[in-house]
Order: structure tokens, then sequence, then C-alpha cells
């Protein structure tokens, strides 16, 4: 944060973590995986929970936790990719926003990054969430 971090994503629920971005009023996002981890980061001032890994869980996980708690911020990351059935599954779900790693920054043959196709596929998945949230 003292480089000028905006915002914290975590792999797990740290406390310790919460309390210092808190402090220095950095959004949070913890890794959580379980209703009572996903209660307790929102009690500790969490605004949008990172269900992780996404995959395993997938949007039914979603749905059963929205019942409960529709005012729960999801942004489930691990397992999301950038094709329209995909992202239709997680939005209609209910999440607020999705992160994407592996499936969205692609390697050629070479492995080198592809950064017409990372360019391609960013602009095509931010217009089918675009569709899907209007």
């Amino acid at each position: 944060m003292a480089l000028g971090a905006n915002f914290i994503v975590t792999p797990v629920l740290r406390e310790d973590i919460a309390i210092v971005c808190n402090r220095r009023k950095v959004m949070w996002s913890p890794g959580c995986g379980t209703l009572t981890e996903i209660c307790r980061a929102e009690e500790l001032g969490c605004e949008i929970v990172k269900l992780f890994p996404g995959g395993t869980y997938g949007a039914d996980f979603v749905k059963a936790i929205k019942g409960p708690q529709p005012w729960t911020s999801i942004m489930p990351t691990g397992g999301v990719s950038p094709t329209r059935e995909n992202l239709e599954a997680w939005f209609k779900a209910g999440v607020t926003c999705v992160g994407m790693g592996s499936k969205l920054i692609a390697k050629n043959a070479e492995g080198k990054y592809d950064l017409a196709k990372i360019e391609s596929d960013t602009k095509n998945a931010l217009a089918i969430i675009s569709e899907l949230k209007s």
C-alpha cells in the first residue's frame, strides 16, 4: 500500500490484512470458500468477496449464497474464462464481477504472450459482460 495500491486481493481470508486495509481505506477482497468465511469477511469490512477457486464451486454455489444473502457481492476467480457460456453462467448466478487469469492471458506456441489475442479476448469479454449486465 505504501507504493500506491488501490485494492488488495488475497487467496485466503486474513484478518490482519483486513485491519490494515480498513485502516488505510483500501478495498480488500479476500478469497473465501464457505458461507462462514464470506460472513466473516463482510463483518471485517469486505465489500466484494473473492470466490476461490471459482471453478471448483461453480455458479450454483453463487446462487446458493445469494439466496440467504442477496447483499453479498461475489467475484469468482480461477475457472473463469472469457467465453459467452462461462460468463453468462456466472452473471446469471448473480456475481458482481469476475477475475480472469490464465484463461485470458494467452501464450502462443513459443511460450510468449500473444498480445493480440489477449486484447481481442479482453474486448470480447467486456462486450459480453456489458451486454449481460444491461
